[in-house]
């Protein structure tokens, strides 16, 4: 509430007067409060405006201007009313019934100060309880506010959607539904029936809207939310003819039976049938692009809703609801057949297993409605009616596809989609390869969900791939299409790839290197991508294969290990095959389903049995896979160490304890070997590969290390030999071991001789292993003794700097570790003063920990002597500010408040930036009394900037100043500024937020709705976002909005599609139509060898000579005169002519003269003058020849010469024959160089 009403009181001095208004009411009703010593509640501000509002009323005083006191008092009560606690709003219940209830008839011509009581009545009918709605004032007011839900005006209709939704969904206690929700329920139906029949009471219209069907839309927008279904009256409403009103009936039927199913309600499942053959009775025409889209979306709808309810009824009246979407997909209209397509989808998956168990028991020419649906759309891939509707039938195709991965039997691994669509299939496949087919992207659709549903091995068997030579010359057509769909998880075995792809990809590979002996590289890399390609499919045979243990057999494996070592080309996929091995039958066996895994129906019959048993047998591979994949790790480049690393965490996932211990253990012997050799080298960078290799290694093994093998590892690294290394790399990945060691929590950790250790290292410590340091330290900070606080000390100035680095990252750390130690110092202990080198004379003595304490360690920086270190205090301070603000004793934050206000005045702008970065950061943060007594010092410090653009200091004091205003208020900020150059900055301030909210509020006016609320730009940190982000919301207000223009889609031309006629070959227009539909227009399509019949040839060299008589290409006549018009003629006129002008050294404008001489020299310029050296005239003329471009210019290399000689044309210069057989111009080049 205190938010609200702070937004209103600046708001005393504004010139419009609905915005003055209540900011004096305001103002007087707290200066009430201040004489009488009353606290500013949320009851004492209603209290007061409830008696504001008897005596206006009593005075008769009831005039809605947009500066009367009523509207007013209305704002405020609406303001207010949902902080006060019920129990005070039903104490004074009927004054505010007797009060407000009559002024509804007067308030309705006055839309504000009716949404102000509507808002005042929202947190009435929240308050009360069961016993009080019946009172006759509150029923009225309601049933008002009800009527109110289909006036025309939106802001209004909008305020009492939400009143009667809120209302609703808080019944009073003790009941679970509102006594209103019948009420309202009957008031609907009612008022529905009346828009479907077109009879619409007076009261409903308003004189306003006498459109049945905009009442009924703006009842349909309060339905949603509100009301149970009222299923036979939305089936009326299409009836009215208005298009957004079926749509929006239709879809929220659709809405209402899926919600009701959902919360379990049994009412609206027996509704089902009723609603289905309603639907089925009201079927729109076929050429009703309006309401046939949303009809048939809520047919396949109703049916998913159906079968959730009872599968069996769904079943039944499957063919129906089939039949009758069916009957759309032959429409012209492509939203119609899309929608089709769509609800088809929605109806596949209502096909159930008893369904297709009923099918595979009948005959092959069986009359079951699955066997019915899949020959229809069989029949209708040749048939001519729906050739132009062959990409929404490839999309039902693709919908059968996926609902048929069903098992017909438990245990096989047979679908019924292999039974029943592997025809269907293969014709989509045939028609796939056809030249002339346009729909291929649909078509990979299809077989791609097919290769998924039923595997590689089965449809392999359908759609062979015919690669190899042999089949290219018994003449079948080549499949290189399917193998990336091999990739995909699916339920073949991974034998099946090692039969048939590894001898396939060995016969290829030897196919790649004869083509590379022959020298023809072409082919050769031709078969090189099929072989990558087939390796690509690896990863989809070994996705939760129910076969691993007899098909990754040890030659398998050493074909995938050569293959590692070997060919990088196919390392990464083999390396990805290994992963997904390992992660598929981990996620199946920890499935807690004892049911068959939720994965069977892609990646094969597999159980958690025996994905248990696949897992059990890939521990006993760990060892030789672990020698491999470290082999491999230690001999790729650091770049591309990634995979393989990522493979060694999956393996090691389930490796035992012991293999995991021996793994590391050898790898550790290898480190200190390395290490060793690091140490003597000469060339660091050279010897430090190998090192920094293993300290990858370690990183992978560590969260699989028990707690023996992570304290050696700890050792090793908290050793000078790492921490002080002189590489940088080793130095990043020790700090980060010991982090990651630490953070393990199997680590007993001596905190203190730690810390000791990491302070000797700080002489050679590199920038790179900065953050990684500060991981460390902040890890180590909880475990610090209470009796041994003072240790934190030492760590402040390293941290403090740590807050300026370079890195974002690194500064992140930083703050995270001030952060650390600032909560280890709230839990409490003893700081030993003593112990300090700074503080070990003079009698120190011991003081008990405490944030308080912290700060004024960390305030011992701001004595530093240089402004960077003053600077890193500043900021580190903030963030403690920011953070411990709750628990910061209210003097040490005066006292810090008041230190920094003196960085103000300094001259050194890293120490101001830090510092207006904490002044921020306290307006928003700290309490109004505390900050409120030093305005008069604030105000003149920050205006000292405000002129001051270098590192955007104006900007940031405007930004503070917004702040400052909207929590003190204008006149405490404005009184504060003192001299009137000063205050002008504010006034600016306030003029800009003040055309902002008239800008704001123009555009809400002419938009007619509600603004959605702007999103603030967060950058995920609310430390960053409070100190960095600038939270003006006026802050482009200078600058003049760009209006967004609306952007207008390019259409398509609508021209349907049309057959295409192939030369003399007669058509058959019952088989085939697919493959002869064509989307262009006939006269569009290019026909092979049309332009070059329009060219002679030569008889001696065959070559296309194209005559000198014809014209030059479009080409060469844009680029002559682009040459014509880039010859500097703009310039040359603004620097001669009469009208020109010139610029001198200091910037300053000078307009050419009117001159007789000015005059005669343009007058020369304009004639024809006769030179008298020929020289020029032949010069200009060679010139003019050199810059014509000629014919292929486009084609012409940039670097070298390319085909385009000068003067000629090379005899393999490639031309388009269309642009050469232009008609127009002159000086037409023969392709041949002949002229």
């Amino acid at each position: 509430m205190e938010d609200a009403l702070a937004k209103i009181r600046p708001h005393t001095r504004s010139p419009i007067a609905h915005q003055k208004t209540p900011a004096d009411l305001l103002q007087a009703l707290e200066s009430t409060f201040k004489d009488k010593g009353t606290d500013r509640t949320p009851t004492a501000y209603f209290a007061a405006l409830i008696t504001t509002l008897e005596e206006t009323i009593r005075t008769k005083e009831t005039s809605l201007g947009d500066g009367d006191v009523l509207p007013a008092e209305l704002y405020l009560l609406g303001l207010v009313s949902p902080f006060v606690p019920h129990a005070v709003t039903q104490t004074h219940l009927n004054a505010l019934l007797s009060l407000t209830a009559p002024l509804f008839p007067s308030l309705n011509a006055h839309a504000p100060s009716l949404r102000s009581q509507m808002s005042l009545y929202n947190a009435i009918f929240c308050s009360l309880d069961h016993s009080q709605l019946d009172v006759p004032n509150i029923r009225q007011s309601f049933a008002t506010v009800l009527q109110l839900c289909v006036d025309p005006r939106p802001k209004v209709r909008k305020r009492a959607v939400d009143l009667i939704s809120d209302v609703l969904s808080k019944p009073p206690s003790p009941l679970s539904r509102h006594p209103y929700a019948q009420r309202v329920a009957e008031w609907l139906h009612t008022s529905l029936q009346q828009a479907s029949t077109g009879v619409l009471s007076k009261s409903k219209l308003d004189g306003r809207s006498s459109d049945s069907a905009d009442v009924a839309i703006h009842l349909l927008a309060l339905l949603r939310p509100a009301i149970p279904p009222i299923i036979s009256v939305l089936l009326a409403l299409p009836r009215l003819g208005n298009p957004y009103l079926s749509q929006s009936s239709y879809a929220i039927l659709s809405d209402l039976l899926s919600t009701s199913l959902d919360s379990g309600t049994q009412s609206s499942a027996e509704q089902i049938p009723a609603v289905l053959t309603a639907i089925l009775a009201s079927r729109p025409l076929k050429s009703d692009i309006t309401v046939a889209p949303s009809w048939i979306r809520v047919l396949g709808r109703t049916m998913l809703t159906y079968r959730s309810a009872d599968a069996e009824g769904c079943a039944v009246n499957f063919l129906g609801a089939w039949k009758a979407v069916w009957a759309f997909v032959e429409s012209t209209q492509t939203q119609i057949r899309k929608a089709a397509a769509e609800s088809l989808g929605s109806l596949a998956q209502c096909i159930t297993l008893p369904m297709a168990q009923a099918a595979v028991n009948e005959p092959d020419d069986g009359r079951s409605d699955l066997r019915t649906v899949i020959t229809q759309t069989s029949q209708a891939l040749d048939s001519l009616a729906y050739a132009q509707a062959i990409p929404e039938l490839l999309t039902v195709i693709s919908s059968l596809t996926t609902s048929l991965a069903l098992r017909i039997e438990p245990r096989k691994p047979t679908t019924a989609a292999e039974i029943f669509l592997l025809p269907l299939v293969e014709k989509v496949a045939d028609l796939r390869v056809q030249k002339n087919f346009e729909h291929k992207e649909a078509a990979d659709t299809v077989i791609s969900i097919a290769m998924r549903v039923v595997g590689p091995a089965v449809l392999l068997n359908v759609l062979p791939l015919n690669l190899e030579p042999q089949d290219r010359q018994a003449g079948s057509e080549p499949r290189a299409f399917l193998l990336p769909m091999i990739s995909q998880p699916h339920p073949s075995p991974l034998s099946h790839f090692l039969s048939y792809f590894v001898p396939l990809s060995e016969r290829m590979y030897n196919l790649q290197k004869k083509a590379e002996e022959g020298g023809r590289q072409a082919e050769a890399k031709v078969w090189s991508v099929l072989v990558s390609q087939v390796w690509t499919g690896f990863a989809g045979y070994c996705h939760a294969s129910p076969d691993v243990k007899s098909a990754l057999t040890p030659g398998f494996s050493q074909i995938l290990s050569q293959i590692l070592y070997n060919q990088p080309d196919l390392r990464l996929l083999v390396l990805r095959g290994l992963k997904v091995l390992v992660e598929s039958n981990l996620v199946v066996s920890e499935d807690h389903v004892n049911e068959p895994s939720k994965y069977s129906a892609l990646t094969g019959p597999i159980t958690r049995e025996e994905a248990a048993e696949n897992i059990a047998f890939l521990k006993s591979q760990v060892e030789s896979w672990f020698a491999v994949l470290f082999n491999v790790f230690s001999s790729v480049a650091s770049d591309t160490r990634g995979v393989v690393g990522d493979v060694i965490s999956v393996w090691a996932n389930i490796a035992e304890p012991q293999e995991v211990s021996k793994a590391y253990g050898k790898v550790a012997e290898l480190f200190k070997q390395n290490l060793q050799k690091l140490v003597r080298a000469s060339d660091v960078q050279q010897s430090a590969a190998a090192t920094t290799m293993i300290q990858d290694l370690f990183l992978l093994l560590l969260p699989f290390l028990d707690t023996s093998d992570i304290t050696s590892l700890f050792r090793v690294c908290l050793t000078e030999e790492v921490l002080a290394c002189r590489d940088n790399g080793v130095q990043k990945r020790g700090y980060k071991l010991l982090g990651k060691s630490v953070a393990s929590g199997k680590l007993q950790v001596d905190v203190l001789g730690t810390l000791r250790q990491l302070d000797s290292f700080m002489v050679g410590l590199s920038p790179a292993a900065k953050r990684d340091r500060f991981v460390l330290l902040s890890l180590l900070v909880p475990g610090i003794p209470a009796s041994s606080m003072h240790v934190i000390t030492s760590l402040v100035p390293e941290a403090v700097l740590g807050t300026k680095e370079p890195s974002e990252r690194t500064r992140s750390a930083a703050f995270d570790l001030v952060v650390a130690m600032g909560k280890r110092m709230s839990e409490g202990g003893v700081v030993k003063r003593q112990m300090l080198d700074e503080m070990d004379e003079g009698g120190a003595t011991e003081a008990q920990a405490s944030i308080n304490e912290y700060i004024t360690m960390v305030a011992a920086g701001l004595a530093g002597a240089s402004p960077h270190m003053i600077s890193a205090s500043v900021t580190a301070i903030s963030r403690l500010v920011y953070e411990f603000k709750d628990i910061i004793d209210s003097d040490v934050q005066t006292n810090i408040f008041t230190t920094l206000l003196v960085f103000l005045s300094s001259a050194n702008r890293e120490i101001v930036k830090s510092t207006l970065g904490y002044i921020k950061l306290a307006i928003h943060t700290l309490s109004v009394d505390l900050l409120r007594p030093y305005l008069t010092e604030l105000v003149p410090a920050l205006l000292a900037w405000s002129h001051d653009h270098k590192n955007h200091f104006k900007a940031k004091v405007r930004h503070i100043f917004e702040r400052m205003i909207r929590r003190f208020g204008w006149d405490d900020v404005y009184s504060a500024a003192g001299k009137e150059e000063a205050a002008k900055v504010l006034v600016n301030i306030k003029k800009r937020k003040e055309r902002a909210k008239r800008k704001k509020a123009r555009a809400q006016d002419e938009d007619g709705e509600e603004e959605a609320p702007s999103v603030k730009v967060v950058t995920g940190d609310a430390f960053e976002d409070v100190l960095y982000g600038s939270e003006s919301e006026y802050e482009d207000t200078d600058d003049e909005s760009q209006v967004d223009r609306p952007t207008v889609a390019k259409t398509k031309n609508q021209h349907g599609v049309r057959l295409r006629a192939d030369g003399d070959e007669p058509m058959d227009l019952l088989k085939g139509v697919a493959s002869r539909v064509a989307n262009a227009p006939g006269n569009r399509r290019r026909k092979p060898g049309t332009d070059a019949k329009r060219f002679n040839v030569d008889s001696d060299s065959g070559k296309i000579v194209i005559p000198a008589e014809e014209s030059d290409s479009d080409i060469e006549v844009s680029a002559r005169k682009a040459a014509d018009i880039a010859a500097g003629g703009a310039y040359k006129e603004s620097i001669t002519s009469a009208d020109g002008f010139t610029r001198d050294a200091k910037g300053r404008v000078k307009f050419n003269k009117d001159t007789r001489k000015r005059r005669r020299e343009n007058a020369d310029e304009d004639g024809d003058v006769e030179m008298a050296d020929d020289t020029v005239e032949n010069s200009s003329k060679r010139n003019k020849r050199r810059s014509e471009v000629k014919l292929g210019h486009e084609f012409k290399a940039k670097k070298a010469g390319g085909d385009v000689k000068k003067g000629k044309l090379e005899p393999y210069a490639y031309l388009p024959l269309r642009q050469a057989a232009k008609k127009k111009g002159r000086d037409r080049i023969g392709v041949s160089g002949k002229r």
